[in-house]
């Protein structure tokens, strides 16, 4: 469809015995943020590396920004911060920029370069070597390459592993800006709280295949009831979203000490580890 960011239909992979991917089906929206999810060995970076052009597919079919995955001219409309990367530690973070604007053939390498710099929070240090940097540090240079000459979809692989609780904030805002621009954002985390607070949708891969996709909500399901801590501990109502102040209200007419009231609702980690419970 030509609203379609990421188009894949059995797309598979298999490395001689091996079948890394088996049967990926998905769209992804321009403009949307997905959620990438899955166990160890699900076939998540695999599948990664053949929608940016990077390995083949063995069996399947798949198109990004319309056109066939591995299409030359559409690379330089992708960004990809890929899960393990290095720099040489001997080049200044300006000059690992300056040799991918070259490669993107950007003509205000500069501006571009600045812009990126801001956007994950290392001007200051644009001039030090990669060397010095913390992994963390490392981590932002890294989505700083996956940003520069603003493409219109970026590809995220674990993009937060190696950040702190400052970075990943950080980070989260970085894709609410991107979000708000247009641009479709492919994220492949095990943070599942990252996922839940910033996709749109989330996919859910296992075994090489597709095994749940959908809103947070569609998967999580509605919220249903409430618990209620008073002074002999935690109490489950069952009860429509809309009657939960009519049985707070009785509580208190009955004379009960309420602590603390919580929507009884399902995680999108309680309905992850149901989907992949083998693994």
């Amino acid at each position: 469809m030509p609203d379609d960011a990421i188009a894949a239909h059995a797309l598979a992979k298999r490395y001689g015995r091996i079948g890394a991917l088996q049967d990926l089906t998905l769209r992804v929206a321009r403009g949307e943020c997905l959620g990438f999810l899955g166990p160890n060995g699900a076939g998540k970076s695999t599948a990664v590396k053949m929608l940016v052009g990077l390995v083949r597919p063995t069996g399947g079919a798949a198109e990004v920004l319309g056109k066939p995955v591995g299409d030359r001219a559409t690379r330089a409309r992708i960004g990809y911060l890929p899960e393990l990367f290095r720099y040489p530690d001997w080049l200044a973070a300006r000059e690992v920029l300056a040799f991918h604007a070259r490669l993107l053939r950007l003509r205000d390498a500069a501006r571009a370069i600045d812009t990126v710099l801001d956007e994950v929070g290392l001007r200051e240090r644009a001039g030090d070597r990669v060397g010095t940097y913390s992994k963390g540090m490392q981590q932002r240079l890294g989505l700083a390459v996956a940003l520069l000459g603003a493409p219109e979809i970026v590809f995220l692989d674990e993009p937060t592993s190696a950040l702190d609780p400052v970075g990943r904030s950080d980070v989260r805002a970085l894709i609410e800006r991107l979000r708000a621009r247009g641009t479709t954002v492919f994220l492949n985390s095990h943070l599942l709280g990252e996922v839940e607070r910033v996709c749109d949708r989330v996919c859910v891969v296992d075994r090489g295949r597709v095994v749940a996709q959908g809103t947070v909500e569609a998967l999580t399901g509605a919220t249903r009831g409430v618990r209620v801590r008073l002074d002999d501990g935690w109490r489950e109502f069952d009860c429509a979203p809309a009657e939960i102040p009519d049985v707070i209200a009785r509580l208190v007419r009955e004379g009960a000490r309420i602590h603390a009231v919580e929507p009884n609702q399902t995680t999108l980690e309680d309905r992850f580890l149901a989907l992949v419970a083998h693994a």
